[in-house]
């Protein structure tokens, strides 16, 4: 079938974080405020799953449920994974999660003291700090990524293999693709993390929630495919990202090892997704590959759009088109102005919430900011016109 990605759907009221609870977190919010700061899609899910939550919503029972009991929903991931990435998952490392960051965490219980290092790559997703930091009350290395000034960013294995080589530094996280910056890491760039971590006995955590929503013609590589050796690696994958259905909490850990699944198992227990979260798994993985693929069209179409305009009507924005995701890490500090100038016209002057910088980077400022783009293109259009508006003072 078509899919309508081009529908406005108006999602107040329906317990959204990112449309019901923004004036909690940010009182001064416009009410006419635009929200790109999340990274959820403002499309509908594909129609396999939502057949699929009234079959379970019309069985009027919602009991306890169990991933032991859902061998069609582990079937589904592993087809999902053979047929994708070309990486085949033995059914018995699949742990179910709900959600990324409770699997990360739930890693550096089992596998790390308070105060052990844990190397990231800033710019990167401001929770694995806030999950490494406050949450498990671990210390934080950055192993920070390289900018060719223009957006498009690379690993430093030099300093990489500096942190791993530190005692103290027993896990790193890696996302791929990355966010915010976009990346999707090359083989060998996943082989040269793989080999250094191996070799210094660092556990190796990759998030490859995003590894399904990619540019047309990038190919993933699913860390399994960098490295023959799996003993020191566990993976996170879900459809949170890839057919919008972060509510449903579908993500997994893939942990291939024996000795690391058991003792992950001691600290992640026996974790029930609930019915609606099992057939949603098992019905994306098996039937959304038609809605995945047209979303995938649309976010490039968007991408594009907001590139171009940028390049028309500020053309001293950098902004790198992303391999991945559908981020972009726009960079505004060309134009001069203080960087909670540059907030102050986004968010207040444009009504248009993007994520700030320094949430990602503390080496960076605001003036650099984060943009989630899956809505419909003329909310699209409307959020990118608000802003050149805002700064249609700015000659550069």
């Amino acid at each position: 079938m078509t899919y309508d990605f081009d529908k406005v759907i108006d999602r107040s009221n329906t317990y959204s974080f990112k449309y019901d609870v923004t004036k909690i977190f940010w009182p001064d919010t416009p009410d006419n405020c635009i929200p790109m700061s999340l990274a959820d899609m403002d499309f509908v899910c594909p129609q396999p799953i939502i057949d699929a939550m009234h079959r379970v919503a019309d069985f009027n029972l919602y009991a306890y449920t169990s991933a032991l009991a859902a061998p069609g929903m582990i079937k589904a991931i592993c087809r999902w994974w053979k047929d994708k990435y070309d990486t085949f998952i033995e059914p018995s490392s699949i742990k179910y999660v709900g959600k990324v960051m409770d699997g990360i965490a739930n890693v550096l219980e089992a596998f790390t003291n308070v105060g052990d290092g844990v190397i990231i790559q800033r710019p990167v997703y401001s929770n694995f700090t806030g999950t490494v930091e406050n949450r498990c009350h671990r210390t934080i290395v950055d192993n920070h990524l390289l900018s060719d000034g223009k957006g498009y960013y690379t690993m430093d294995f030099n300093d990489l293999e500096k942190k791993c080589s530190d005692p103290n530094n027993r896990v790193m996280i890696l996302c791929s693709p990355a966010n915010p910056v976009g990346r999707v890491w090359k083989k060998e760039e996943l082989e040269r993390v793989c080999e250094i971590t191996r070799r210094h006995n660092v556990l190796l955590i990759c998030d490859e929630i995003h590894a399904d929503i990619r540019r047309k013609g990038v190919e993933f590589t699913s860390i399994f495919n960098a490295a023959s050796d799996h003993s020191n690696i566990i993976s996170f994958g879900g459809i949170n990202k890839t057919f919008n259905c972060a509510g449903l909490h579908g993500a997994f850990a893939i942990i291939p090892d024996a000795f690391l699944r058991s003792r992950f198992d001691r600290i992640n227990g026996m974790q029930s997704p609930t019915p609606f979260g099992i057939a949603a798994i098992e019905a994306g993985y098996n039937e959304g590959d038609e809605w995945l693929e047209q979303v995938n069209d649309y976010i490039d179409g968007n991408i594009d759009w907001v590139i171009s305009f940028l390049h028309e009507k500020m053309p001293w924005v950098k902004c790198y088109k992303p391999e991945g995701t559908y981020i972009l890490w726009i960079d505004f500090s060309a134009c001069g102005l203080d960087p909670q100038e540059i907030h102050h016209r986004i968010f207040i002057r444009a009504a248009v919430r993007a994520g700030d910088g320094k949430s990602y980077d503390p080496t960076v400022t605001n003036a650099v900011q984060r943009f989630c783009i899956p809505f419909p293109r003329s909310i699209v259009k409307e959020a990118f016109e608000r802003i050149a508006a805002a700064f249609s003072d700015i000659n550069v």
